[in-house]
């Protein structure tokens, strides 16, 4: 039908995953985009299959419906080549039930100026005029974009986005990803079936509870890269990156009866790698046999095998009973604003200081590396640049060094701190 084309048009990246295999959008996917000063959110349902027996086609209609019930406006896209079908029937009496406006497009028009004649015969399905459209060639899309502006509601006025923190959850397929996010939201909106990769695409949902705002963004399962078969996994893996790339928070999920997989850390890694605010999660702890010192032994080899995360926070639940799901909402304010921290240069320099009174900076052939001064160069993470006489005098295990004694005077919990090194001649 080429809804992910059009939609992905209109938002002007590649967010849903477009593929020749119909029925590859499986979840709703959400983006913001703009017209006319206007900004909306675009939500790209799975398609609907009015009488499917199938599990997944089944809930991709589920989905559809509460997209259906959370919008404003429809957007109801048809094949103008195939004409109208009996799903597009079907489809057209489901929505005229919900009372909302329907824009309808007739997409495939690549050949405009002959093909806009068939729009005619779209009339019948009793919701309005038709709009031909070709999404590949970009035409039409202007007319129908106006049309949704006339059918938004009054604006609002509108929130200051910056107290919105933004919460990917990651970790490999199974995990209960998705599952914790429903237990947050109370609402089955992410699919949720037992067959591994079912949540295809990254979701975003804003949500809001008394700790605060937040955008959840639910990514694909990353899997080992032997087992990517299809294309579509490709992408996933691509998505798991960019929901890691737009978030503030990363909520590392790890199964606890399985403990870190290989997976699990470059998922990690790659969080650490972008710089962002980590909480490591471990889920399905109701299912781990206890007994005392469990806890502290098991947060041991999650910390072992996950070196480079020593910083990030770590609790144990269960999405599936709810355990501690709540107590997650502290944790991640708390890491957000850690991310977030300015510093000031002279209590900076404090630190530093007296970090050099307690273990002098190293020597190498005679030569001592001089530390002149430091100072904050930006946040998310924090990043401070230093000023020496010699780089290559300042080795690895100073930097380390320093970067404790950094977390000990401001805590940093839950984020990575990043040195960048410049030389200095001296006058």
């Amino acid at each position: 039908m080429g809804k992910s084309t059009f939609f992905n048009y209109l938002v002007g990246s590649r967010i849903s995953i477009v593929q020749d295999t119909p029925g590859v959008t499986r979840d709703r996917i959400y983006a913001e985009t703009n017209w006319r000063g206007r900004d909306f959110t675009l939500i790209d349902t799975g398609g609907i299959e009015p009488d499917s027996e199938d599990i997944i086609l089944s809930q991709m209609r589920e989905q559809a419906n509460l997209a259906i019930a959370m919008a404003d406006v429809i957007l109801f896209l048809t094949d103008i080549r195939q004409g109208v079908t009996a799903a597009d029937r079907e489809i057209a009496l489901m929505l005229k039930k919900s009372k909302k406006p329907i824009v309808l497009v007739c997409n495939k028009a690549d050949n405009f100026e002959k093909d806009k004649q068939e729009a005619y015969e779209f009339y019948n399905l009793g919701i309005g005029e038709p709009y031909p459209i070709s999404a590949t060639n970009a035409i039409g899309v202007g007319d129908v974009l106006d049309k949704i502006y006339e059918s938004f509601p009054p604006k609002t006025e509108n929130e200051e986005e910056s107290n919105i923190i933004k919460v990917a959850v990651i970790g490999k397929p199974n995990v209960g990803k998705s599952s914790l996010i429903n237990k947050i939201l109370g609402e089955n909106r992410a699919i949720v079936s037992d067959i591994a990769g079912t949540t295809r695409d990254a979701i975003d949902t804003e949500f809001e509870n008394e700790k605060g705002k937040y955008t959840l963004i639910d990514t694909a399962g990353v899997r080992r890269k032997s087992k990517v078969k299809e294309s579509i996994e490709k992408f996933s893996i691509m998505r798991t990156l960019l929901a890691i790339e737009r978030a503030d928070v990363c909520l590392m999920m790890i199964d606890a009866t399985e403990g870190v997989t290989d997976q699990d850390a470059k998922i990690a890694g790659e969080a650490h790698e972008a710089g962002k605010g980590v909480i490591i999660v471990v889920n399905k702890w109701d299912a781990v046999e206890k007994e005392t010192g469990t806890l502290e032994k098991y947060k041991k080899e999650v910390y072992d095998r996950l070196k480079y995360l020593s910083y990030a926070p770590m609790i144990f639940i269960s999405a599936k009973t709810g355990q501690r799901v709540t107590k997650l909402f502290d944790l991640i304010n708390h890491v957000a604003e850690q991310n977030a921290m300015r510093v000031t240069t002279s209590l900076l320099n404090q630190v530093i200081n007296e970090a050099i009174a307690i273990v002098q900076p190293p020597t190498d052939k005679g030569k001592r590396l001089k530390i002149y001064y430091g100072t904050q160069a930006s946040t998310k993470p924090p990043t401070f640049v230093i000023f020496v006489n010699n780089k290559e005098l300042f080795h690895f295990s100073y930097e380390r060094y320093l970067v404790n004694q950094i977390r000990k005077e401001f805590g940093l919990e839950g984020t990575p701190v990043r040195i960048i090194v410049r030389e200095r001649v001296e006058k």
